[in-house]
């Protein structure tokens, strides 16, 4: 018997030196490579926290409230003149010079930090006279008009010529008559005036006077051109109004010169149109308050009526439109209560006013945003008079021993607060309160409408459109290209499919507003029919190939279906074609287009929400698809055999072992698009109109927060509201990703927790 010589393996020598310096070497790669990924997880942390805190940094301001300082460190009070009360003050655009009529007549520009007297004027009538009633068109024109008390009328306004004399500007104040010099003479019976309203129109200049009987008298001057010598020629028309019930202590003219206001002591207002001023008529009485008026007076813009009593309420109105088209003077809203009677001055180039009280306290108020930005208690003694600066940075403030002071207003963003981005507003204008995005106008009495409604609804909006296209397509082509096709196809189909990420976003854009859009316009027929025969013609030729006998498909490889579905689903889209032309004549009257605006109602925008969503969703499904396969790919084969084999059908074992496992995954993927389309900017841009509305409506168009930064950060002032407001608008989309996100990858987790353990 012979026996084998046993094998005896070598002994092996872990510990040679070569396989140290291989261990030591390797030891450094993955500490390098561990710290090297620890530094770039932290940097990516710290960026998108630097990102966070600029985007705080710009918003902040936006909620700071407002401040007071004294112009100089003295805080000194002066005289400018003699203590004879103001008629008016004001203060021109460098806050340089101060502008200060008296009761007597005396005109005063002074230096509005020291009160030191540049120039001295006197409101000449051509005789000795008194005042009777004074009348200021508004802060922007500065025209004001004053009456004696012998029925004379002069029109005057400051000017300011600025020059710069060895590169020093130099304000050289004078009071001008734009007019003329003259006076304008009362009717002879009407008496003195004691109310005083004035209006100036390119076709003429409206002047509305009212006596102690409580008669009104109009004086119209109307302006025609010499083509000759270019100079406007004066024409002078009066017209009687109908008699007040009492006599009014505030006359107001609408900026259209149709509508004037004549308001009483007792609250009580009396609108009178002037459309016709040959036959005017009582357009309607409104009772504003139960209290006592102390102020009344009209907003930029010359359309909003904001009027104080004297128990502290502040209330503001408009005329509104009604339901059988008449205007009517409409609540819009009260303030927050004062103290006591309150003074009114409306800021020069904002929708925002401020109101002195017999105590020394200043406030401020924002028309549009409805609050109280600031209060404060400023002097010791009653307030008599406050003039706002044109840009709204400085005041001059009068008290009752007739004393000037000089202030500086830190008050930048009054119109923006959560209610006015989040809540409902009553613009002016408008017959209801709405949510309105309207950053610009051309009009310098545009009143700006800064709510981001509709940007987020535009942004949800555009999103969802664009999910319910990209998801089902990219999750179901995922599925069959992981699960059911064949390698040698897959190798080919998904490089292909992710190959579509790297498509510009800004071609896909034109290409939806330049050729879908209109394409979709024209055919809307045929893409409806589309979307209705290729699903229900595939499922169809599905069901038949079904019933092929098994035999048959040995010609057509595992995994190759997919071949045959091709030129299917091209033929059924052919096959909508003409098949869309007989349902469009039969059911839409031959126009399906026209049959959505009049017969159903519904606007249709050629850039709408169905562009969106097919261009969106193209350059979505990428993202998800890709993502999707993987995930689906991943899962361990055992599982899917372990199924098989058991007895389970593909279709229960892709639906009941594959999906589940691979769901993490593919909830990640559906999140990663979301994310996607939520910030996408170039494709709704381009493609959907840019039309800051709230309507799921289909064939609607939207704007997200994202194209309208892009649209109008470039347009913006830098530290302005709008500049601020856009980067809020930033900080939500941040902030809304984020928070997405973390939900998602809070489920992605449990469901990691839930289905790892198949």
């Amino acid at each position: 018997m012979k026996y084998k010589t046993p094998i005896i393996a070598p002994d092996l020598d872990f510990n040679t030196p070569a396989l140290r310096r291989n261990r030591k070497f390797r030891a450094i790669k993955d500490r390098l490579t561990t710290m090297f990924v620890g530094i770039g997880g932290m940097s990516v942390i710290v960026a998108i926290l630097l990102i966070f805190v600029y985007l705080t940094y710009e918003v902040v301001p936006l909620f700071k409230g407002a401040s007071i300082t004294p112009w100089d460190e003295q805080n000194s009070t002066y005289e400018v003149g003699s203590d004879v009360p103001s008629l008016h003050l004001s203060v021109e655009e460098q806050n340089e010079v101060g502008f200060k009529l008296s009761n007597n007549g005396d005109v005063h520009f002074f230096a509005t930090k020291d009160g030191q007297v540049l120039v001295k004027d006197q409101l000449n009538f051509g005789q000795p006279e008194e005042i009777s009633a004074f009348a200021l068109e508004n802060n922007v024109s500065r025209l004001f008009a004053i009456a004696s008390d012998q029925g004379n009328i002069l029109v005057s306004k400051p000017e300011y010529d600025i020059t710069y004399p060895d590169d020093q500007r130099l304000i050289t104040p004078l009071l001008v008559y734009p007019y003329g010099a003259e006076a304008i003479a009362l009717p002879v019976d009407f008496g003195e005036a004691k109310e005083l309203a004035i209006r100036d129109g390119e076709e003429a200049l409206i002047i509305v006077a009212a006596n102690a009987n409580n008669q009104l008298s109009l004086i119209r001057l109307n302006k025609e051109q010499n083509f000759m010598s270019d100079v406007v020629e004066l024409s002078a028309e009066t017209y009687e109004l109908p008699t007040l019930s009492s006599m009014p202590f505030k006359l107001l003219i609408s900026p259209d010169q149709r509508w004037l206001m004549a308001i009483d002591r007792g609250a009580n207002l009396s609108i009178l149109d002037l459309r016709n001023v040959a036959s005017p008529r009582l357009h309607a009485v409104h009772k504003l308050s139960n209290y006592e008026l102390s102020d009344a007076q009209l907003l930029l813009g010359g359309s909003t009526l904001t009027v104080a009593d004297v128990n502290g309420v502040i209330s503001q109105w408009f005329m509104v439109r009604d339901k059988d088209n008449h205007w009517t003077l409409t609540h819009i809203r009260n303030f927050d209560q004062q103290q006591g009677s309150q003074l009114l001055a409306m800021e020069h180039r904002r929708r925002g006013f401020t109101t002195g009280d017999a105590k020394g306290n200043i406030a401020f108020f924002s028309a549009t945003a409805g609050v109280q930005v600031h209060s404060e208690k400023l002097t010791k003694n009653p307030i008599r008079f406050i003039a706002m600066s044109p840009r709204a940075n400085a005041m001059l403030v009068e008290n009752e021993v007739g004393q000037l002071s000089f202030w500086q207003v830190d008050n930048k963003h009054p119109d923006t607060s959560w209610t006015a981005l989040w809540n409902k507003i009553w613009y002016e204008g408008y017959e209801n309160p709405e949510y309105i995005w309207q950053s610009s106008s051309a009009s310098n009495d545009f009143e700006p409408k800064y709510s981001l409604m509709p940007l987020a609804f535009g942004t949800l909006k555009s999103a969802f459109y664009a999910m319910l296209m990209a998801t089902p397509l990219a999750i179901c082509g995922a599925i069959y290209t992981a699960y059911f096709m064949a390698p040698a196809m897959r190798r080919k189909v998904k490089p292909l499919i992710e190959l579509m990420e790297a498509l510009p976003t800004v071609i896909l854009g034109f290409l939806a507003g330049l050729w879908l859009a209109p394409f979709i316009e024209t055919n809307l027929a045929s893409v409806f029919t589309l979307l209705v025969v290729v699903p229900f013609g595939t499922l169809i030729f599905a069901y038949l190939w079904a019933q092929v006998p098994k035999d048959s498909w040995w010609q057509l490889p595992d995994g190759w279906d997919v071949v045959i579905i091709i030129p299917v689903v091209l033929g059924l889209a052919w096959l909508s074609m003409p098949l869309s032309d007989g349902i469009e004549t039969s059911l839409f009257g031959g126009n399906m287009r026209q049959w959505v605006s009049e017969d159903l109602g519904i606007n249709y925008d050629q850039r709408n929400a169905l562009v969106v969503g097919i261009a969106m969703g193209f350059a979505v499904i990428p993202t998800i698809f890709s993502i999707t396969e993987d995930a689906i790919f991943s899962v361990p084969k055992h599982l899917s055999q372990g199924s098989l084999a058991l007895g389970a059908t593909p279709w229960q074992t892709l639906t009941r072992v594959v999906i589940p496992t691979a769901s993490p995954g593919i909830f990640s993927a559906v999140m990663i698009g979301m994310g996607r389309a939520v910030g996408e900017t170039m494709i709704v841009l381009m493609a959907t109109g840019n039309t800051p509305i709230m309507d799921m409506n289909i064939f609607e168009g939207m704007r997200t927060l994202a194209a309208n930064i892009a649209v109008e950060m470039p347009e913006s002032e830098v530290g302005g509201s709008h500049f601020r407001i856009l980067f809020l608008a930033a900080l939500v989309l941040f902030a809304f990703t984020f928070i997405v996100n973390t939900l998602a990858e809070v489920i992605r987790q449990r469901l990691r927790q839930k289905y790892g353990s198949l």
